[in-house]
């Protein structure tokens, strides 16, 4: 989580990369030059659990940067209001297939929130199911905002109120589909909620979206497309990774028009996380 919201208010970590003297032969009066040592990709050893991100200081120091979307200013805190969601142990294979074709047909994807590039998940199955699509992903519903900290305790009891008793239900993500960033900066390869769950994350956003305003935040957009993002790229690559998506949804079809669900998952609630720390904001009617 805390990596998709980088892309919208916190800092990228670029990884320190060593630099060693080589020492000059007696016999020759040269000047030692300093060569710099770039480090490789991370042992997927280390990639034991979905939770265990130390290993990103291994990271190339090459890799990408992300683009803030505000810039940062001291006493300002990140706001995000979201569905957490877990993908089912079953589809996860399925889905470790196509991120697969997608990385070999598209460079310089990174897999949500770790980070680590695809191609190197791509090496061990296991890793690329447990790390790649092993973690919790989530349903923006509202725009990631900077507020300040006056405004968090009005914000957390008025989506509490709006919000605070909800029912299950089930959400199908049933279209792969490919979103560009506000600014073009980074291109995310999704899963898009079309039919079963859909009014109901309506109905979210638009409380939401009552509570921003309040506050003077900036709306969600105005036709929400619920979705949770599973890799990313740097740029707008929508074309090319639109190419191998299109190709993907021709085979998941079924009678040449419908749509096979790739993954179910029950509504278990919404986060409300302002910086480090995250609000419960929902509890369950049946419950």
């Amino acid at each position: 989580m805390e990596a998709l919201i980088a892309s919208y208010g916190d800092t990228s970590s670029d990884s320190d990369s060593d630099s060693e003297s080589s020492p000059a032969p007696p016999s020759e009066q040269k000047t030692s030059q300093e060569s710099t040592l770039v480090l490789p990709p991370p042992p997927l050893s280390l990639l034991d659990t979905p939770n265990s991100l130390g290993f990103l200081d291994y990271l190339p120091s090459a890799q990408p940067s992300r683009v803030r979307n505000f810039p940062h200013i001291e006493g300002n805190y990140a706001l995000h209001v979201y569905i957490p969601v877990y993908i089912p142990a079953a589809p996860r294979k399925e889905m470790a297939l196509f991120m697969r074709r997608l990385s070999s047909v598209v460079p310089g994807l990174h897999a949500v929130d770790v980070d680590v590039p695809l191609d190197v998940l791509c090496k061990d199955e296991h890793k690329l199911e447990q790390v790649g699509l092993g973690r919790e992903f989530h349903i923006s519903l509202g725009r990631t905002v900077p507020i300040r900290v006056h405004q968090i305790d009005s914000l957390v009891a008025m989506l509490k109120q709006k919000l605070q008793t909800q029912r299950r239900y089930w959400i199908d993500f049933s279209k792969w589909e490919v979103f560009v960033n506000d600014d073009h900066t980074r291109t995310f390869v999704s899963v898009e909620v079309i039919t079963a769950g859909l009014a109901e994350i309506t109905k979210q956003i638009q409380a939401v979206n009552e509570v921003y305003k309040l506050h003077n935040l900036p709306e969600f957009y105005k036709d929400p497309r619920p979705h949770i993002s599973v890799a990313w790229a740097l740029g707008d690559t929508r074309e090319s990774l639109k190419k191998v998506v299109e190709d993907e949804r021709r085979k998941s079809s079924v009678g040449g028009s419908l749509q096979k669900c790739i993954f179910t998952s029950r509504f278990s609630g919404i986060d409300c996380k302002i910086g480090n720390k995250t609000y419960k904001i929902c509890k369950f009617s049946d419950e």
